[in-house]
């Protein structure tokens, strides 16, 4: 008997009307819990003069205030450990997170319950399976297990799907390409930066993935480059394998979009357990489809903890379902997640994002590594530079390649500037999780974005 296509059949093609009246209910439940059981909430929605009773349609949504991340942090620091956003007794947790740390404050600490838990291997499984993970895949996860939440859910979801999960754990990159090539793998899950990694260390190793192993599923996240095309291209032509992005937040549920097997172009929205709003960044009025904005995400699993309305900064633009033809009805973000607002660097005048000078860095494939770095000239002006590793053997047409890509960077920021530096190969930085390219050795002032900005 074939497999179905979908991880939820029911769910992922309901009509339009049929997925905003689930998600109608669902918000309603949600609020009633939240108002009832979370001072956090509570407190927010009276300042607010919401009720959840006053949810009669999907619009009234706007009537909630916004959620940031300011306030938990906050929150969390005046009443460790967890502030008073809980819903429930801690007691009740059976996982514990923590995410990044965000201008040298206290990271976020997250916890779940049983059932949050086995919700978010649920959505796991609608990407996992959308992407074409099946039983009989061998899945190899190249992370080490932590407290920051990463893949642990994908794990879970694995499990339930029933194929083989081989944790990559602790291990060196070497020891990981020999268990992928001894075991088999199908499917691989990392960074798109440690994917590209681990090919080169197998590169080293005589090991020819995309002809002499079995991998042929590469399920990306926790970068923004998952969904810029040329570096997918660079990991299917390495690995000989299909590349597929997913992305989440550790405070949200981990996986919220995902990209299915037919590769839209785009990441799918699951609506059914979601609300993705895009909103303009600075008045918080509504993106309308095609307009970059920001993502403000409302998810229905997380009892714990939940999450109304969230900003989470990720730069974002949604478009129609119907722009993929796998038969899905949950709303399309054309080139997934295009970066973060607060990464947003001034330069001199201009808005540099480090996503657009990735777009346009690894079009040049002989580059292996880089680096955006960020200083002050003689302690009155602003300078860019961009540290690049040629890959081993390309390093004859250096000069040509120095002056193209200045050329391309400066066409792409208002005829901003860039220094091109090359480095010796192996002196920049190699990441496992989150790659940190980005180098801002300027004196702590306010030279990004304005303060007074609601997205701060």
């Amino acid at each position: 008997m074939p497999y179905s296509e979908y991880w939820n059949p029911k769910n992922e093609t309901l009509s339009r009307e049929q997925l905003q009246a689930l998600q109608l209910n669902k918000l309603r439940r949600l609020c009633a819990w939240a108002y009832s059981n979370s001072p956090f909430h509570r407190r927010r929605f009276d300042a607010a003069g919401f009720r959840p009773e006053q949810l009669q349609t999907l619009d009234d949504l706007r009537r909630i205030p916004f959620m940031t991340r300011e306030e938990w942090m906050d929150s969390q620091a005046e009443k460790p450990m967890f502030g008073d956003l809980l819903s429930t007794d801690p007691t009740r947790a059976i996982r514990y997170h923590l995410t990044s740390g965000t201008s040298g404050r206290t990271p976020l600490r997250v916890l779940d319950g049983m059932k949050d838990w086995d919700w978010i291997a649920e959505m796991w499984c609608y990407g996992f399976w959308g992407f074409g993970v099946r039983p009989e895949d061998v899945v190899y996860f190249a992370f080490g297990y932590g407290s920051f939440i990463g893949f642990w859910g994908a794990h879970y979801c694995c499990e339930k799907i029933g194929a083989l999960v081989i944790p990559g754990g602790s291990q060196t990159t070497e020891g990981r390409v020999t268990q992928i090539a001894e075991m088999g793998v199908t499917t691989v899950c990392s960074t798109p930066t440690y994917a590209m990694r681990l090919w080169q260390q197998a590169q080293q190793m005589g090991i020819d993935l995309a002809n002499k192993s079995r991998v042929n599923k590469v399920i990306l996240s926790g970068e923004p480059s998952g969904s810029i095309p040329a570096v997918k291209r660079q990991l299917e032509e390495a690995w000989g394998a299909k590349c597929g992005d997913t992305a989440g937040m550790t405070e949200i549920g981990t996986i919220m979009i995902f990209e299915c097997s037919h590769q839209p172009g785009g990441t799918h929205i699951i609506e059914d357990h979601f609300i993705e709003e895009v909103v303009n960044p600075e008045t918080g009025e509504p993106a309308p489809y095609g307009e970059l904005g920001e993502r403000v995400v409302t998810s229905f699993g997380r009892g714990f903890i939940p999450l109304i309305r969230y900003r989470s900064k990720d730069m974002v633009v949604k478009i129609p379902h119907d722009s993929c033809g796998c038969g899905r009805t949950g709303d399309i973000y054309d080139g997934g997640i295009r970066g973060r607002w607060d990464d947003m660097k001034l330069i001199r005048g201009t808005n540099v994002y480090p996503r657009a000078v990735e777009l346009i860095v690894r079009e040049h494939e002989v580059i292996e590594e880089f680096q955006v770095y960020i200083w002050r000239k003689d302690n009155l002006q602003d300078e860019i530079t961009i540290k690049v590793e040629l890959k081993p053997g390309q390093e004859t047409d250096w000069e040509q390649l120095e002056k193209k890509m200045a050329a391309e960077l400066a066409g792409a920021h208002e005829g901003l500037r860039f220094n091109i530096e090359r480095v010796d190969h192996g002196n920049l930085p190699r990441f496992e999780l989150k790659a940190k390219r980005l180098v801002d050795d300027r004196p702590k002032a306010e030279y990004s974005r304005n303060p007074d900005s609601p997205n701060q």
